[in-house]
């Protein structure tokens, strides 16, 4: 299935400001005060939320760790965390 494509225009004001049109807001999950990050692949800009964008980095960067680790199931998962608060309670 394709994604569906939205184009939409913004002026550039005198000192660089554009306005984030509302529905592209919506669409990317950005409201006052959030921060937003450009990023610049073969001539082309996007624009994203700089939070989504941050934890999407931070996945890639971890990607294997949990293999590694031996944590291959959510039981795994959950059979470490256990193990792990035991321990801080025993300390």
């Amino acid at each position: 299935m394709s994604e569906a494509v939205l184009v939409n225009d913004a002026r550039v004001m005198a000192k660089g400001q554009v306005t984030i049109p509302k529905n592209i807001r919506r669409i990317l999950g950005i409201n006052t005060g959030d921060r937003v990050t450009f990023v610049v692949e073969n001539g082309t800009v996007r624009v994203v939320n700089s939070a989504i964008y941050a934890l999407q980095r931070f996945q890639k960067q971890m990607q294997g760790t949990a293999e590694e680790a031996g944590l291959m199931t959510d039981e795994d998962i959950a059979a470490w965390i256990t193990a792990s608060r035991r321990e801080e309670d025993a300390e």
